[in-house]
């Protein structure tokens, strides 16, 4: 493992979790083999020429099987390093989006040499410390790897340029659930409120930015924050209720049923 303040490179996926790694994003190229995972109560499958981002949470990553033959490169950056490295483009709120829902994109054989190529790239230039502008280089090797990721969703998804102002509102709107205020707050106009709009228009934002209303991301981040704290037999189902703010346990299980599908119990058995 090869490492530096605002970099890591490792060859597995099973250390993601880590505290070590709290603080970072996760980009992986799979070269051979395969590796299913679960993650936000889905299984993805990993193979051979994919390419997986982690945005943000990999300690959300869980139940992670290796086949015997799987090698990949792992490049973890902190958020610091990745906020420097980010090239001057709005595009990247709508891959951050598309990701949060499937983190995996299946590349095409150009696609993979290009990846392949800037994850090699990264690694050398991590192993030159005596580079006389050893921060610029590794700078512009993670933005010609972000550019590249911006690249092959557009190509694999469609290109569609977000305003600035569009970018901006809803940059601040995942940051604010990405700190938790949905753990006390699930409407709407709390969200509109802290941002200076109204909450017909945040929601529009949202759905011309992600294709999804404000709402749904509010409760998409609540019920999965809810499932990870279910399966922690550690945690009452009290405890869970006072945690995200319901007024009693019934509300907190009908909230449960209605928007994860099963009752808290189930999630124990």
């Amino acid at each position: 493992m090869e490492t530096m303040q605002h970099i890591i490179i490792d060859d597995t996926l099973k250390r993601i979790s880590d505290s070590q790694f709290a603080g970072y994003l996760c980009h992986a190229y799979c070269y051979k083999g395969h590796c299913t995972f679960a993650r936000h109560g889905k299984r993805f499958h990993l193979e051979a020429g994919d390419c997986l981002i982690v945005p943000r949470r990999g300690d959300l990553v869980r139940d992670i099987n290796e086949s015997e033959d799987f090698r990949v490169s792992v490049i973890y950056v902190t958020q610091e390093f990745i906020e420097v490295s980010t090239p001057q483009s709005n595009y990247g709120m709508k891959g951050h989006l598309a990701l949060f829902e499937n983190p995996i994109m299946r590349l095409t054989p150009e696609m993979q040499g290009r990846c392949a190529a800037n994850f090699e790239n990264i690694c050398q230039r991590l192993a030159q410390p005596q580079h006389h502008f050893y921060r610029e280089v590794l700078i512009s090797a993670i933005q010609t790897m972000i550019l590249d990721f911006y690249d092959f969703h557009a190509e694999l998804y469609g290109f569609d340029r977000i305003s600035t102002q569009h970018y901006q509102l809803m940059n601040q709107f995942i940051e604010l659930l990405e700190n938790g205020d949905y753990r006390q707050y699930r409407d709407i106009g709390y969200y509109a409120d802290k941002l200076c709009v109204t909450s017909k228009y945040l929601s529009e934002v949202s759905k011309k930015a992600s294709g999804l209303p404000a709402n749904y991301w509010i409760t998409r981040y609540t019920s999965l924050d809810i499932s990870r704290c279910l399966r922690d037999r550690s945690l009452s189902f009290t405890d869970i209720a006072d945690m995200f703010g319901f007024s009693s346990p019934g509300h907190f299980s009908r909230y449960v049923q209605n928007n994860l599908g099963a009752k808290p119990s189930d999630f124990r058995e």
